[in-house]
């Protein structure tokens, strides 16, 4: 007879206990340098986690399965449209689109599928665009995601102006996007991602937006934390909200960084892709989108983007990833560090919010110093061969060529302006060392 209850053969240990042992195993170890871990967010990682210390919150529930995004950059809107009808016939259930001006949306459309969320991402603003791409998607799943305050931070300027940029009457048409991507790309560690996207959004609700929210997060290497990042965000998320007591309904769409993908060696971007697509699934993302394993120096092609899709139908359909919405609950270690991300960060919002908020932090200067700050120790980790990128500052093969590879220029591209603020410019950890070798070819 098989007992229903295995766990009860075993005598339960105590967190006093578990230390107890530790420590007599180490034999005069210090317990505290051997085995405590400190991280970028100011967290200590422990050497277990015990269902008698450890904190958790009430996540919210993601009440729809995952959809596989393929994001296309409009062009040649002919192309695009033969693009879209090959990735929704290859297993994509969402496309998003991005876009750097007015395009001919019933050409892109044509003969798509109306089932199908259209999230359309417009860098751009124009009033009439808008209005007339909202009149045609009446019978759609056609969403426009316009986020004036991202285009401020990245770029340097508004669109128009702030008052505009945030009054328009654009802002009625469109679901409002929050680019949590940008911080992350740039170097911000997690609890500044998290509150920083917070105070990103509370603009939007300090200037009375009823629009729905799509925010953007890019994914990292650091596993649990990262799946342990979206759940404190969908906590905090959801306490604002009631803050404000509004029903803006939001989703989050998840991307593999570009901040830890290499040139050289760039076959390992397939793994770290593969880690990254698995943390934003099983921490409960609304859409995936995947980077392709070549997309830094590459154009867009049929053969990498098929292979990051498949990354994500294999992780979706093979590996079963999808058939829990709520699959990292009970597990202490990811309990405790999403109850700790959530405690850093909803007080980094607050002293945001007590010091004019996100906005006037962008305009003084505040928050591009914190994110370098926070880069720059991560790249002296990297350049310190503490943080690995196999294959770049690890274990490198010294007989791999791409000076005639590259369609695409690798690296932070600089570009003398005017510019209202010092925008937040993304950067990879391997570009210096990539730069070096490609000189040397």
């Amino acid at each position: 007879m098989i007992k229903s209850n295995l766990f009860s053969s075993f005598n339960t240990s105590s967190a006093k206990a578990y230390k107890q042992k530790i420590q007599m195993d180490l034999k005069g170890a210090d317990y505290n340098e051997t085995l405590l871990t400190n991280t970028l967010e100011g967290i200590t990682i422990q050497p277990f986690y015990h269902k008698e210390t450890h904190k958790s919150l009430k996540i919210p529930l993601v009440e729809t399965k995952i959809k596989i995004c393929q994001t296309i950059f409009i062009n040649d809107e002919n192309i695009v449209n033969g693009i879209c009808k090959e990735a929704l016939s290859k297993g994509a259930t969402s496309i998003r689109f991005r876009a750097n001006k007015k395009f001919d949306f019933k050409t892109v459309f044509k003969d798509l599928p109306n089932t199908v969320d259209y999230l359309v991402f417009c860098n751009f603003n124009d009033i009439n665009f808008f209005n007339e791409l909202s009149v045609f998607s009446n019978n759609t799943k056609i969403k426009i995601i316009f986020d004036p305050i991202n285009n401020f931070a990245k770029d340097g300027n508004w669109f128009e102006s702030l008052t505009d940029d945030l009054n328009s009457q654009t802002t009625k048409k469109t679901t409002i996007g929050i680019n949590g991507s940008l911080y992350q790309n740039a170097g911000a560690n997690i609890v500044q991602q998290i509150a920083y996207s917070l105070a990103h959004v509370n603009e939007y609700l300090n200037n009375n937006f009823t629009n729905d929210f799509i925010f953007t997060f890019a994914i990292g290497s650091n596993y649990f934390f990262e799946i342990s990042k979206i759940r404190a965000f969908r906590y905090l998320i959801k306490k604002l909200l009631n803050e404000y007591k509004v029903n803006n309904k939001y989703a989050i769409i998840l991307e593999p960084t570009n901040r830890n993908k290499t040139l050289y060696d760039y076959n390992v971007n397939l793994l770290r892709t593969t880690t990254e697509c698995m943390s934003a699934m099983l921490s409960g993302a609304d859409y995936i989108s995947n980077t392709p394993y070549d997309a830094i120096y590459h154009k867009a092609n049929e053969f990498g983007t098929r292979i990051a899709r498949n990354q994500l139908l294999v992780l979706k359909e093979e590996s079963y990833f999808n058939k829990e919405n709520n699959i990292a609950k009970g597990s202490y270690y990811i309990e405790q560090i999403t109850y700790e991300l959530a405690d850093k960060a909803l007080n980094l919002f607050k002293d945001i919010e007590k010091n004019s908020g996100f906005i006037a932090q962008l305009q003084h200067g505040i928050i591009q110093r914190k994110i370098t700050e926070s880069a720059n120790k991560e790249q002296a980790l990297f350049n310190n061969g503490e943080l690995i990128l196999l294959g770049t500052n690890k274990y490198p093969n010294e007989n791999d060529k791409m000076k005639d590879d590259l369609e695409l220029y690798p690296f932070v591209k600089t570009k003398p302006r005017k510019t209202s603020i010092k925008p937040i410019i993304p950067r990879r950890l391997s570009e210096k060392i990539e730069q070096e070798r490609l000189k040397t070819e």
